[in-house]
């Protein structure tokens, strides 16, 4: 290596410098480049990953043969069940609370000032219990009162 007059080796980053291999100021700027690529990356993918998420828990809609089949992972309260199960709530005269959430499928309700009854037999859902905030009849799953069903 040819050294000029007042060049410090070191101080240059050119330690090591032979013919054909790449001063170490450069290398450095390819892993500082790599680190950033594969920061984004990573930042990328949890933002995306509870979208993805949420995308496994929504009703699928699809066409077979001219009808339409809908695809619903909750075993909750039937379709043909659901009018009837809104008038035996009716009936019961079942209190209705208010919160200040949104009541959305996977929300989860107080432990306390919201009172949850059992689900009669009849509607097959006895896992469950359901109650009534904001208007809205919800099922939920009574270990972590989370909401698994809004029945509309």
């Amino acid at each position: 290596m040819r050294m000029f007059p007042g060049t410090m080796p070191r101080a240059m980053n050119w330690e090591g410098l032979r013919a054909g291999a790449k001063p170490v100021c450069v290398i450095a700027k390819e892993f500082t480049m790599r680190n950033r690529i594969l920061a984004i990356a990573a930042i990328a993918g949890a933002m995306t990953a509870p979208i993805a998420a949420q995308a496994q828990s929504e009703i699928t809609t699809g066409i077979v043969r001219g009808g339409s089949v809908i695809v619903d992972d909750v075993d909750g309260i039937a379709l043909d069940q659901r009018p009837a199960f809104r008038e035996y709530i009716v009936r019961e005269r079942v209190p209705n609370y208010t919160i200040p959430d949104r009541v959305i499928v996977g929300g989860v309700l107080p432990e306390t000032g919201v009172t949850y009854y059992d689900v009669p037999q009849t509607f097959g859902a006895t896992p469950y219990r359901y109650t009534v905030v904001n208007g809205r009849t919800v099922l939920i799953e009574p270990r972590s009162r989370r909401i698994v069903q809004v029945v509309e």
